[in-house]
């Protein structure tokens, strides 16, 4: 007679999806989720570098944070990351959306100058970064020497308060407009044309075309521009490392550069511990109150 087995398909179907997701849960809790515990318990102790020994010390580091001397410089690296931010997503954004329309037509040399706009997103940010020292360079600077060429006095881009984050957004916007070129493009080029056609037998206009049919179809594109965006350039570092060093006088020291100088440079692992965790949940927050607004807005097309 044949056995029958106890175990009923479902489950077993069950369990072999189990195994087959197994090692990617090992890996995420050992790479991901441990690392978030370990930080938690580091916030909670006084953990100096320069000494063997730590104790926990309870809610000192977040008192400290919240309502001590660490929160002058915590509200400054807010500040100067949003500035930061509102300008890259000003730039991936609107400039993308721009240069999309420029560069548009499906020929052979608008294809040759997408291909030249886009080609900064392929060079490595320290790379890119080293040239733009120079670029901005006050005395030996290319920048300043063009800015000579037609009567204007030399800049100090990098050395002076009110220059130095835009100096580092000509770098962010160099790399990532033609980024949001070519995603706004593809997205362009999904948009059906019956809607086009439909809307100029009605009479209406390219302009009215663009604001009620272009618009609204890229709505999803934008959202996903936006949110990639935001994430990307609230975890600045390697170009404000690079460029300014965090200076002149903290004004591009964005939160991420923060955390290294808590973490590297005055080796306080319990104070870095404790404003990566208020960065995660600033994070967290800002990206799920985008999705919950923007469901009202995007549209998508059937």
């Amino acid at each position: 007679m044949e056995k029958k087995s106890f175990i009923k398909p479902r489950t077993m179907s069950a369990v072999k999806d189990f195994v087959c997701v197994l090692p990617a849960l090992v890996f995420l809790g050992i790479f991901t989720y441990y690392p978030i515990c370990k930080l938690i318990q580091i916030s909670f102790t006084d953990w100096n570098l320069l000494n063997e020994r730590w104790n926990y010390v309870g809610l000192k580091n977040w008192i400290w944070l919240f309502n001590g001397s660490g929160t002058k410089h915590l509200l400054n690296s807010l500040k100067v990351t949003v500035l930061y931010s509102i300008g890259e997503l000003t730039i991936t954004l609107l400039g993308g959306l721009i240069f999309a329309l420029v560069f548009g037509r499906l020929n052979k040399s608008f294809s040759i100058m997408r291909a030249i706009v886009f080609m900064p997103k392929y060079v490595a940010m320290s790379s890119a970064a080293v040239i733009f020292l120079w670029i901005l360079n006050t005395d030996t600077g290319i920048l300043n020497y063009l800015l000579n060429c037609v009567g204007l006095p030399s800049v100090d881009w990098l050395g002076n308060r009110n220059t130095a984050l835009i100096s580092v957004l000509m770098l962010t916007g160099w790399r990532a407009i033609g980024y949001g070129m070519m995603i706004y493009l593809s997205a362009m080029i999904g948009i059906s044309r019956d809607y086009y056609e439909a809307a100029s037998l009605d009479g209406a206009t390219a302009v009215q075309s663009f604001f009620k049919i272009t618009l609204p179809m890229l709505s999803p594109t934008t959202l996903f521009l936006f949110v990639t965006t935001f994430i990307s350039s609230m975890k600045v570092f390697q170009s404000v490392d690079i460029l300014t060093s965090g200076g002149p006088y903290r004004a591009t020291e964005v939160f991420v550069y923060t955390i290294y100088k808590y973490a590297m440079e005055d080796f306080r692992m319990d104070r870095a511990s404790v404003v990566a965790i208020a960065f995660f949940v600033l994070l967290l927050v800002v990206t799920a109150s985008t999705f919950k607004i923007s469901n009202r807005s995007v549209h998508y097309d059937s």
